[in-house]
């Protein structure tokens, strides 16, 4: 397999790995309803970046880490599972801004600072799954050719992943921004109340996998 098709291949892994929603995409969806689509996007490529980081863990061989990172499974699920329940108890208990005071609210001026923090916060929730580390590491061995896995291989395969992922966050990024106009002041809150309330299940079912 040439290197562009094995970019390609790995992007549409990469694609199909991040589409389904969980409570990753539920936190994206929220956070870019509250706070406009650059806090969304930030979001995503911090997703994409953990990604990337287990998908190098695991094409570069690094035993060892990996291992590491296995043997604290269950603490990693208890420290997630945590902010999750805490992402989705704020959320329920957020007063969410009227319409007319939406451009000035706080979580409208949070500005870079903000942006990084939402980016370091998916990036943390993402790498508290080392498990990702399994599913990469089987990734490559399936789509390495035999006998020829070398670092360029899995350089270009981590690289395709996270092309495929980042692609998959700017579409849905783009289509809740378009739609967050469109939604009046109470069904964005209906939203935001669903979603707190699945961020706070799924970090009740990490908490119980963690014990």
């Amino acid at each position: 397999m040439s290197s562009t098709a094995l970019f390609f291949t790995a992007a549409g892994v990469g694609l199909a790995v991040a589409a389904p929603v969980g409570p990753m995409g539920m936190l994206c969806i929220r956070r870019t309803l509250a706070e406009g689509p650059q806090t969304g996007l930030a979001i995503g490529i911090g997703i994409a970046s953990g990604d990337a980081v287990y998908g190098l863990i695991a094409a570069l061989g690094l035993v060892g880490l990996s291992h590491f990172m296995l043997a604290y499974d269950r603490p990693l699920h208890f420290a997630a599972g945590l902010f999750l329940l805490y992402l989705g108890l704020r959320a329920l208990l957020q007063k969410a801004p009227a319409d007319a005071e939406a451009a000035d609210s706080p979580l409208a001026r949070k500005g870079y600072a903000g942006t990084v923090r939402a980016y370091a916060s998916a990036l943390l929730l993402t790498l508290t799954n080392p498990q990702t580390v399994i599913m990469f590491a089987a990734l490559f061995t399936t789509l390495a050719p035999r006998g020829t896995f070398s670092t360029s291989v899995a350089l270009t395969t981590v690289s395709g992943v996270f092309c495929g992922s980042i692609a998959w966050w700017c579409c849905l990024v783009t289509t809740v921004a378009l739609a967050r106009h469109a939604l009046g002041s109470k069904l964005r809150r209906l939203i935001d109340r669903g979603v707190g309330m699945g961020l706070a299940l799924f970090g009740l079912v990490e908490i119980r996998r963690a014990l």
